[in-house]
C-alpha cells in the first residue's frame, strides 16, 4: 500500500498533538491560578458607599469600638450595619453642615435605612454566624483585616471555601481571649494554648469541616 503521509507530515502531526496537550494543561493551570487569585475574589477593591466612611478615622484615630456600629455582632448571625440614628449621635454635633453627610441626614429625617454596600457578603448558600465566631474567640481582624488602617474598606481575604476550611481544620492559631476579640494588632497566643483546650478544638474540627456546618 502506498504511504499516505510523508515523514514530515507524521512529525508535524505528533508535534500538533504535543502542543495541544500542553495547551490544555496550561489552560487548566491558568484557570486554577485565576480561581484562587485575590483579584478574582475582589480582594483589595473597595465598594462604592453612600458616604465616604473611613474606618481608619473612626476605628483607628478615634478608637470607636466595632460594636458601636456593628451592634449585633455578639448575638446574631449578621453583624449589623450602622443606622442613620447611630451616625447622627455624633454627626448632629460634628461636621454638621458637611455635604458628604447629606445622605445620612436625609436618611435620618425620612426614616429610611442607609443603603451600605457589603464588602464581605458571602453567597446565599453559605451560612455564616458572626456571634458564634466572635464568642468563641475569633477576632474581627482575622477575617476583615486591619480596618483601623483603611481609609476605604476592602477585603483582605478571599473568603473562599478553601480559606474558611483552612481555619476550620485548625482554628487554634486564630483564637484569642474574649477581651481581645475586638482589639486590632493583637498577637494570637498560637502555641501557648493549654493542651486540654487544644485537644478540644482538635476534636471540634471534625464537626467544623462537616458540609452541613456551612451549607444548610
Amino acid at each position: 500500500m502506498a504511504q499516505l503521509f510523508s515523514p514530515a507530515a507524521a512529525t508535524l502531526f505528533r508535534v500538533a498533538i504535543v502542543l495541544a496537550c500542553l495547551g490544555i494543561l496550561s489552560g487548566a493551570a491558568l484557570a486554577y491560578v485565576w480561581a484562587r487569585s485575590g483579584s478574582t475574589w475582589n480582594v483589595g477593591k473597595p465598594a462604592p458607599q453612600p458616604v465616604p466612611f473611613r474606618h481608619d478615622l473612626h476605628s483607628g484615630s478615634l478608637g470607636i469600638d466595632c460594636r458601636y456600629c456593628h451592634s449585633t455582632v455578639e448575638r446574631a448571625a449578621d453583624a449589623g450595619m450602622p443606622s442613620a440614628q447611630t451616625c447622627m449621635t455624633c454627626h448632629s454635633q460634628v461636621w454638621v453642615g458637611a455635604s458628604v453627610l447629606e445622605p445620612i441626614r436625609s436618611s435620618f429625617l425620612l426614616g429610611q435605612p442607609i443603603e451600605w454596600a457589603s464588602v464581605h457578603r458571602l453567597p446565599d448558600y453559605a451560612y455564616f454566624n458572626h456571634a458564634v465566631h466572635v464568642t468563641k474567640g475569633v477576632a474581627c481582624e482575622t477575617c476583615h483585616g486591619r480596618v483601623d488602617r483603611m481609609s476605604k474598606t476592602v477585603k483582605t481575604q478571599t473568603m473562599s471555601m478553601g480559606w474558611c476550611l483552612d481555619c476550620h481544620r485548625d482554628p487554634v492559631p486564630q483564637l484569642r481571649p474574649q477581651d481581645a476579640v475586638f482589639t486590632m494588632g493583637y498577637e494570637p497566643h498560637g502555641k501557648n494554648l493549654p493542651d486540654d483546650l487544644r485537644e478540644f478544638y482538635r476534636e471540634a474540627s471534625r464537626r467544623l469541616t462537616s458540609c452541613n456546618t456551612c451549607h444548610r
